[in-house]
């Protein structure tokens, strides 16, 4: 198949908005597919863990995953960048549906120990850190960069999809059948996405701006909001690296290529204080507070639907609108705003209240997290790509979570408000740091057809 160099021709104009290019949905249906196929697979493999080991067992169970994914995630991205996206998207969702069809096959013929399902675990984790660099690197590979922003809206809608109808159906194939029918609906996902990634025409690489300066080479010169990618995006082909026949040598200069970029180095910076300041609100601390405040399962229910709702918006609105100005610079006052809202979110008393605080929240947060992806994607030499999103990703998705359980100590010490309004401070830093760092206020996104 010649699909990784079909596309240059027709890259080479102008591309259709990306919510009518047929490409681009075809990758949005693998992207979303792969999804629910992991939201069934993590409810099969909890439920499975629960019938054959106690409570305390199927946290760690849960947990073996996590483990090779944060080690190798690094590795992953240089795998991706080596292979190429495509590629290692499709092999990863290739062993995801073997290896959930053959866990089905077993729990319907036996009652396989925990080991199974530890194994099932551990080699998750390994592929979900070699897919979660790649599938960060394919969309400037299947569109045009004036349409990154709009892709990005459409990966945010596609996992807010997924976090409503992955439990359904999940909960549906486990009444049906048990975890036996779970993962075996979860392998028909992954297999649906496989499909899918085999008919996705993607190039060779990323076609370079004619703009595109290095970074390195010339340190000294500025962006501007008048020239989109001037030193915001290091990728002529002559800044490439050269091939490497060590994966050693290529992970430290994929890292030594995030150190010496300014730009890139101020928004990973502040995405991972993005993440650190919406996340631990939304997750942790909104279990501690809707048990503070009373206000049950219903309660919890509304705010988090309240947030993905939010975010729901703001994602639609970047997928399917025109052009915005000065989207970088927006997004640190969007980040502002929502900094306010989690404040609001930890101090009121008012389920209605935190219900509206948290809507806020998701609109910025799906706000900032879209153009942010786009902008690291537009930014990032398409050599160090795979790289550059493993290290964002090892920092948002690998990290962050270490932060819970501090959350969930200083609680009861400091009170649920307090712990709150630090959450906010987190993000008024993030939003500090847009307007404050030369790159991250002068860099901009190509103009949108």
């Amino acid at each position: 198949m010649t699909s990784e160099t079909a596309t240059g021709t027709r890259r080479a104009t102008a591309a259709p908005p990306a919510h009518r290019d047929p490409n681009v949905l075809r990758w949005l249906g693998a992207y979303t597919a792969s999804l629910l196929g992991d939201s069934v697979y993590f409810l099969a493999l909890a439920w499975a863990a629960a019938r054959v080991t106690g409570p305390a067992q199927v946290g760690v169970v849960l947990a073996l995953g996590a483990v090779p994914r944060a080690v190798l995630m690094l590795g992953g991205g240089v795998i991706a960048d080596r292979l190429g996206p495509r590629r290692v998207v499709i092999t990863a969702d290739a062993v995801r549906a073997g290896v959930v069809l053959a866990v089905a096959l077993a729990l319907g013929l036996a009652s396989p120990g925990v080991w199974l399902l530890a194994a099932v675990a551990l080699v998750f984790g390994v592929v979900d850190a070699v897919f979660m660099p790649a599938v960060g690197a394919l969309p400037p590979r299947i569109t045009t960069r004036d349409q990154l922003v709009r892709v990005q809206g459409l990966r945010t809608l596609a996992t807010r999809l997924a976090v409503i109808v992955g439990p359904f159906v999940g909960g549906a194939a486990m009444s049906l059948g048990g975890p036996a029918a779970a993962f075996a609906a979860a392998g028909l996902v992954f297999a649906l996405s496989l499909v899918l990634l085999l008919n996705l025409r993607v190039a060779a690489s990323p076609p370079a701006h004619p703009a595109d300066v290095s970074e390195a080479a010339a340190p000294s010169t500025p962006s501007t909001p008048s020239t989109p990618s001037t030193s915001s995006t290091p990728s002529t082909p002559s800044t490439s690296p050269t091939p490497s026949a060590s994966p050693w040598h290529d992970l430290a200069e994929g890292l030594r290529y995030v150190k010496r970029h300014r730009m890139l180095l101020a928004l990973i910076t502040v995405a991972w204080l993005v993440e650190l300041g919406f996340s631990g609100p939304l997750n942790i601390g909104l279990v501690l507070l809707v048990e503070d405040r009373g206000w049950g399962p219903g309660g919890m229910g509304l705010i988090i639907s309240s947030f993905g709702a939010g975010a729901g918006a703001s994602a639609l609105a970047l997928a399917l609108g025109g052009r915005i100005p000065r989207a970088v610079p927006l997004s640190g006052w969007c980040l502002l705003l929502g900094s306010l809202a989690v404040g609001a979110l930890g101090t009121t008393s008012a389920l209605p209240l935190a219900a509206a605080a948290a809507a806020v929240a998701g609109l910025a947060a799906g706000f900032t997290g879209a153009v942010f992806a786009a902008l690291l994607q537009t930014s990032t030499d398409p050599a160090y790509l795979g790289r550059v999103t493993a290290t964002t990703t090892l920092l948002t998705v690998g990290v962050v979570p270490l932060s819970y359980p501090l959350t969930g100590a200083l609680a009861p010490h400091v009170g649920l408000p307090a712990v709150f309004l630090g959450y906010a401070c987190v993000c008024a830093l993030a939003a500090a740091l847009v307007p404050a760092c030369a790159t991250l206020r002068g860099a901009s996104l190509p103009p949108r057809n």
